[in-house]
């Protein structure tokens, strides 16, 4: 018996196989021409297409081939061109048609439109040379506009000019947003994402759909990131950039609101809540996003101000594509994405720019990343005063809806005080994952109280409404308590700024101590409201 073959002899004879058949491969993927994929998306019961989110892949990686009705805009980080027509996720929006050539195989076609309709995914098979012509319905588990509720997105990133409103508006209609607020950032040195106009003059309007202007201005990572929504013109006083009020107080008197971003969490931003909530200059607080942990929904910072007596209306966005994980990097699901959160104004008539503002004023607003709620007190909606006589009876109900294969509810509460006074979970009798209620009479109130509901679901789902603050005979409504261990907690606070104001840093992005004066005057105002709260809210 003759010796086997060297071993390099029997790899090249193997290297020769593999090579006969690529070659194979190929003349048979040569003689498979490509077939075409025609989609149309409709929603409910019309039949005109409709701007949609469209994630497209084969074998579960991402077709990297745009059709050419793509709307792609220019965003990215600090206002880069980090993105165009793909979505940090890989997906694209369309008005709802679009046509691609595809080598023949297996497909998977996700559609999408916002939280109020039921995803769809669809296996596709591409045969070659031939087209395949595909209609999709995409249909709503909930209509809140029906019911006057708009969503909003309080917080996206996008420099915007006249000539990309349309291709916005798409893009916010197929995430089914009614306002989109697009909002111009700025730090110690410069601002990002330039918007035309403000105001009134800054409204586009598509279909009932709104975009908006707005700030996210001053941020510095001592004091954290202020909001303003709604004012005539933005407001930045860059030699005296660590004077918050000074900024509220234009927006203000330019018609606007003021508040602060990130749950007050991120970069400090509860000290800022504190030097200027405390003063009586915030009106919102974003308590819903997905840039502070793992749930969207923070509210320590939020109950802070409650107890204590400061009626702050709850909002939440995006803060697109900054919260989120950037193209081709961590898990899709928590990828950035306009309208992942968002807070939904209740507005009694059309909704417009003005109707929407003077809603959000009001506090009729509710937090969300995908439960839908009603709560009333006495048919009093979230942001309501309501004040009554001593014993008044009080009925308290709260519903929540959600979808049980998509936003599968789990437990409904009616807080007070940051307490929990009612509870419902879909175990009990009469609920379900789709649908939670519950009511609560209270006839026993002496004092006044903040009353809410908040709803959890499925993973990183939740819910808070703006509270209906009750008083009684003209009283206040915050939390004895709770409120001395807040009034402390906030002197805390105002030291920690103190602490700040004696780093004299290098670091330009930490500029406290240059403003110490100032800021020093305004901790003495603050702690001085400390002191009356303290001698009031017994």
């Amino acid at each position: 018996m003759g010796s086997a073959p060297p071993f390099w002899s029997r790899l090249a004879v193997w290297a020769g196989i593999l090579l006969a058949l690529s070659g194979l491969l190929s003349a048979v993927a040569r003689n498979r021409p490509p077939g075409r994929l025609e989609v149309r998306v409709t929603a409910g019961t019309g039949t005109t297409p409709t701007p949609v989110r469209v994630r497209l892949t084969q074998g579960g990686r991402v077709v990297k081939t745009l059709p050419k009705e793509a709307v792609g805009v220019m965003y990215g980080l600090w206002d880069h061109e980090d993105g165009f027509g793909f979505q940090p996720d890989s997906s694209f929006y369309v008005a709802g048609t679009f046509t691609l050539t595809l080598p023949p195989g297996t497909y998977r076609l996700s559609l999408s439109k916002g939280i109020e309709f039921v995803d769809q995914q669809h296996s596709l098979v591409i045969q070659p040379g031939k087209p395949l012509k595909k209609t999709f319905r995409l249909a709503r588990w909930i209509d809140m506009a029906a019911r006057r509720w708009y969503s909003t997105d309080g917080h996206v990133h996008i420099r915007r000019s006249p000539r990309e409103d349309p291709l916005l508006a798409t893009w916010t209609q197929a995430e089914d947003v009614r306002v989109g607020v697009l909002l111009r950032m700025g730090d110690f040195w410069e601002t990002y994402y330039p918007q035309y106009a403000y105001g009134e003059s800054g409204v586009f309007r598509q279909n009932d759909y709104l975009l908006v202007s707005g700030q996210e201005d001053p941020r510095t990572p001592e004091l954290g990131h202020a909001l303003g929504y709604g004012a005539s013109n933005r407001v930045r006083y860059r030699d005296e950039y660590y004077f918050y009020d000074k900024v509220f107080d234009q927006l203000h008197a330019l018609g606007g609101l003021a508040g602060y971003a990130h749950h007050a969490e991120l970069f400090h931003g509860y000290r800022g809540l504190t030097l200027d909530g405390l003063r009586g200059k915030v009106d919102v607080l974003e308590i819903l996003q997905y840039c502070v942990a793992e749930d969207p929904l923070r509210t320590d910072h939020y109950y802070h101000l409650l107890d204590l007596g400061f009626p702050v209306t709850a909002t939440a966005g995006s803060d697109f594509p900054w919260c989120g994980q950037d193209h081709g990097h961590g898990p899709v699901e928590r990828s950035a994405r306009i309208g992942n959160a968002r807070f939904y104004t209740y507005v009694d008539g059309p909704l417009t720019h003005a109707s929407w503002k003077q809603a959000l004023a009001a506090g009729r607003t509710f937090t969300t990343s995908g439960p839908m709620l009603d709560f009333r007190v006495n048919n009093a909606r979230p942001g309501d005063r309501l004040d009554i006589r001593p014993g008044t009876r009080l009925s308290i109900s709260a519903e929540a809806f959600g979808h049980p294969g998509q936003v599968p509810l789990t437990a409904l509460e009616i807080v007070g005080h940051g307490r929990v006074l009612a509870r419902v979970t879909p175990a009990e009798a009469g609920q379900s994952v789709g649908k939670l209620s519950v009511k609560l009479d209270l006839d026993t109130l002496k004092r006044g109280m903040w009353l809410a509901a908040r709803c959890l679901a499925g993973t990183q789902q939740a819910a808070h409404t703006t509270p209906v603050y009750v008083t009684v005979d003209g009283g206040g409504f915050h939390n004895p308590a709770t409120a001395g261990r807040y009034l402390t907690l906030s002197e805390q606070y105002l030291r920690e700024i103190e602490q700040e104001l004696e780093k004299h840093q290098d670091n330009p992005e930490y500029r406290a101590w240059y403003y110490k004066k100032g800021l020093k005057t305004r901790i003495e105002e603050t702690r001085e409201v400390i002191e009356g709260l303290r001698k009031k809210l017994k």
